[in-house]
């Protein structure tokens, strides 16, 4: 089994590290990083100010606003919440095939911190007890109606609001840990981070399906405070995943497209992140349908009412393409082993299921305001592109002050000789 050698032509590190690996890539980003951070934060800043723009010219009071944002918003959020779910998981079952491109899962999970910070618009809503998006902080609406003043006792701005800052906290100091932990053992080798991080893995992963779950259920499923599904944390987690995956095909290509990690990311690696968008998208699917048919057999009005929403008018359709563009294109898509082993194609599959997880969250949100059916406003986009231009300037700002690669993993030299059978 052949293994490749690399070099840091940046950091002037050479001969061996405690993995037994030479490095003779380039792992460090250079003048086009600083030049594609600046230009996304411009973009963001100047799409954000739009938004705002176009909101307070609307006469809706600002509903369309936040409708948009929040599906930007949660589009943004599941790349960062993917990233910090596969770090976790690396440590979990200790892989060796994705030392090279841990890095680069690590720097995305540093977004949860910027993500923390978009919340601050969705989260005044809810101290100011406005009601623009969450019908359960009408107080006549939730004591005049039984089945939601039983709900009252979780559905409150101040418990809502303790729980966000315990999802971002928790989410905010892991990702820290993982990637300062990691950045020591860039400077000291040895084996010592490593079980430090192994050890925290566990307990990481419980908490993170539970604060992940209850987040999804507070932000989206509690638009329709009446409607409840035990298995919309996971539908959520399944987009997560698959965004995650989507993005580092894009960010392994984009750094090698600028001759970054050249010899250290192969086609073996991008082989199992394509395995794994195609093991999701099957996923997705399965638990799409698994809510679906439950909620159909048992014929509940408060659940089936909220697919009574999606099965009316426009959205009919919109759910109907959902199975053809979510499932159907990238399950045969990805379906080949050269298209996974060829970075052009699976970026091609990368950027379709990063917009279909896009129609997917404006599926699940705007039903609750736009119940004539569908429609697709200027700020869906814009802001679309401030969340995300603010996102990848925040995560080039911290790629830029540290390696692309963990050099002194001791299971680098595997990964680096790491080969699909």
């Amino acid at each position: 089994m052949a293994t490749n050698t690399t070099k840091s032509e940046s950091t002037g590190h050479h001969g061996p590290h405690d993995g037994g690996a030479d490095v003779t890539d380039n792992i460090k980003l250079g003048p086009e990083g600083d030049y594609v951070m600046k230009l996304a934060g411009g973009i963001g800043l100047g799409f954000l100010v739009v938004s705002i723009g176009l909101g307070a010219a609307a006469s809706d009071g600002f509903k369309q606003f936040f409708h948009s944002y929040l599906v930007a918003f949660m589009w943004g959020l599941s790349i960062v919440l993917g990233a910090l779910y596969w770090i976790t998981l690396q440590h979990l079952v200790n892989s060796k095939w994705s030392v090279v491109i841990r890095r680069i899962a690590e720097l995305l999970a540093q977004g949860l911190m910027l993500m923390g910070v978009l919340a601050l618009p969705i989260l005044a809503t809810v101290l100011k007890h406005n009601d623009v998006l969450y019908p359960w902080l009408n107080h006549d609406l939730m004591h005049g109606n039984h089945v939601l003043h039983g709900k009252a006792g979780y559905l409150n701005g101040p418990f809502f609001l303790v729980r966000m800052v315990i999802y971002f906290g928790f989410w905010t100091l892991l990702a820290r840990f993982y990637l300062k932990r990691s950045l020591h053992q860039d400077s000291t080798g040895g084996d010592s981070f490593q079980s430090t991080m192994a050890k925290a893995a566990p307990p990481s992963m419980i908490a993170f399906a539970l604060t992940l779950t209850f987040a999804a259920i507070d932000l989206i499923m509690t638009l329709d405070p009446m409607w409840f599904s035990t298995i919309f944390g996971v539908y959520y987690f399944a987009g997560c995943v698959l965004a995650v995956h989507s993005t580092m095909a894009l960010s392994l290509f984009w750094l090698q497209s600028n001759g970054r990690l050249v010899k250290s990311v192969t086609s073996e690696h991008y082989h199992d992140i394509g395995k794994m968008m195609f093991a999701f998208t099957v996923f997705w699917a399965y638990i799409a349908f698994a809510q679906f048919m439950l909620i159909w057999y048992a014929n509940i009005p408060e659940e089936t009412q909220w697919y009574a929403k999606r099965f009316e008018g426009e959205w009919l359709a919109v759910s109907y393409l959902q199975i053809i563009v979510h499932f159907v294109i990238p399950f045969f898509f990805l379906l080949s082993r050269h298209i996974k082993r060829n970075p052009k194609t699976l970026v091609m599959g990368a950027v379709w299921i990063l917009l279909v997880h896009f129609l997917d969250l404006h599926w699940l949100i705007m039903p609750n305001f736009h119940r004539g059916g569908f429609s697709f406003h200027p700020l869906d986009i814009t802001t679309l592109l401030a969340v995300g231009c603010l996102l990848a300037a925040f995560i080039l700002f911290r790629a830029k002050q540290v390696n692309l690669l963990a050099t002194k993993d001791p299971r680098l030299k595997r990964s680096l000789a790491f080969e699909n059978i």
